[in-house]
């Protein structure tokens, strides 16, 4: 698929939202990727995972991690077109943690995905965990990167397409400003 293609899917499933938002590292942005509803839909998700495991197939990858929730279905439909183990790591207590028996070992090769990207603050304490395990981190896969190319992880990230999408302190929110009430797309409050 081409990124208009991508964009396309995702315009047709529901992905891009606007309005005012409070994102998952506390910013704030007047679009949201709500790549949950693409991936409902399992042929759509299937084929964008395996085109995003293109990007990484030469790499020899043994594990497949992302962070729950976003990364979760991402990181079993990767890992499937890679042949590679799936894990996810989970928040406790505020912290990301690999649970129910997930592990990896020193020297495995692994290969963290995300479904959208805005601070990579997720995506950097997965790797975090991964990190202390010994194991290596060989490359970051996301659906979207919503930096437009800004963001750097110190391995190779390799989106299925990269947009601009602001996003502001909400001391310096625009939409707070305006009195536009605030949205968390996450829990479905406002």
């Amino acid at each position: 698929m081409t990124e208009n293609e991508i964009i396309s899917l995702f315009e047709e499933t529901g992905v891009i939202l606007t309005g005012h938002f409070r994102l998952t590292s506390g910013r704030h942005s007047d679009r949201f990727l709500q790549c949950s509803q693409v991936l409902q839909h399992p042929a759509a998700t299937e084929a964008l995972c395996k085109q995003l495991a293109s990007k990484f197939a030469d790499d020899k990858i043994d594990v497949v991690a992302g962070p729950a929730m976003g990364g979760i279905i991402l990181a079993y439909e990767v890992s499937r077109a890679l042949g590679a183990r799936a894990i996810y790591a989970e928040r406790e207590d505020g912290q990301m943690v690999l649970r129910r028996g997930f592990h990896v070992g020193p020297n495995e090769n692994v290969l963290l995905v995300e479904d959208a990207v805005s601070t990579g603050g997720s995506v950097n304490q997965v790797a975090e965990v991964i990190a202390a395990c010994g194991a290596r981190i060989v490359g970051i896969g996301a659906l979207v990167d919503r930096t437009g190319g800004k963001v750097s992880f110190g391995v190779p990230f390799r989106p299925l397409i990269s947009m601009e999408i602001k996003s502001y302190s909400p001391a310096e929110c625009p939409m707070c400003q305006q009195g536009i009430p605030l949205y968390l797309p996450k829990s479905g409050r406002r």
